[in-house]
């Protein structure tokens, strides 16, 4: 049994990705004792990780010496950590202070002073790590580890269901916290097409959901799902998704569902050319009329 720390943070700003798929990946530790260390940030999703019952420790920064604080009050074994903002000489200097062991997330294929990395993204290339990692570091990279909820096995195993011919659903879904705003924005594209029924996916984090309400209170067509947790059904009734090229993008390419893949952020750019290599509908930045286009294209033609 060991003592892990999962080093995370979720914010209107951060996005909820990691959190989520954190809470993914803790899974395959049940037999140890799990610890979450978190800042308290702005509509974070602190509240998902409680709700699971594992503990949390509040950090008042990023400060290394936080960490190694936690570190030693736990006697951690491992520590997980899933953070743009923790690099190379953060993580050295954690090796040579505690001596635990690491594992780290990367899908941007950055420096690393790890034992583990974890790039589970469908987009993963082992080769552009050549000369990033330590020599000893074990590379977990590509789509045979990409991290799955039970729910989307499930429901893929289920198969797909009959699918109204009279109507299009859609599912729509731009990143827990929506920092760009962009669901308005596609619903207005959205408002030209009269046979279409929507499902909006988003969380507490986003700091737009007050305003994203109030512009769907008049449509009926649209459903607006905070903090599901039958995503993957949602996906499987759809007859096509709108998402981000992000780790929505592994779920929906498990699920098999056609989909229209919109970047909103630089650390999409992976995701995005390799979507783009392999010929899906890609936008490398949101355009309403190019969207329109798109979307006639993929459900009526």
């Amino acid at each position: 049994m060991k003592n892990i720390l999962f080093r995370t943070d979720s914010s209107s700003t951060i996005g909820t990705g990691h959190v989520m798929r954190d809470l993914v990946l803790v899974e395959q530790f049940q037999e140890d004792n799990i610890t979450f260390a978190v800042q308290d940030l702005t509509h974070n999703l602190n509240h998902t990780i409680r709700a699971k019952d594992y503990p949390i420790e509040i950090l008042e920064s990023n400060d290394i010496q936080e960490v190694i604080e936690i570190i030693k009050k736990h006697s951690i074994d491992m520590i997980i950590i899933d953070h743009y903002e923790i690099d190379f000489t953060y993580e050295k200097r954690l090796k040579e202070q505690t001596g635990v062991e690491i594992f780290v997330f990367d899908d941007t294929y950055e420096r690393h002073h790890c034992d583990i990395l974890l790039n589970h993204n469908i987009s993963a290339d082992p080769i552009r790590y050549k000369g990033l990692l330590p020599a000893m570091c074990e590379l977990r990279c590509g789509v045979e580890h990409t991290l799955l909820r039970e729910e989307f096995i499930k429901e893929k195993r289920a198969g797909r269901p009959f699918l109204d011919p009279t109507s299009k659903r859609l599912f729509i879904a731009m990143g827990g916290a929506d920092h760009t705003n962009i669901n308005i924005e596609i619903m207005k594209v959205l408002e030209g097409f009269d046979d279409v029924l929507v499902d909006i996916v988003t969380t507490t984090a986003n700091a737009h959901l007050t305003e994203l309400k109030r512009y769907l209170e008049d449509k009926n067509e649209v459903t607006l799902h905070i903090d599901s947790q039958e995503i993957a059904q949602l996906m499987n009734y759809s007859d096509l998704a709108i998402v981000t090229p992000s780790v929505t993008m592994n779920e929906v390419y498990f699920m098999q569902i056609p989909f229209i893949a919109i970047q909103t952020a630089e650390n999409q750019t992976g995701m995005y050319d390799f979507l783009q290599k392999k010929g899906y509908s890609v936008l490398k930045t949101f355009n309403a009329l190019v969207l329109e286009k798109t979307l006639k294209s993929l459900l009526y033609e």
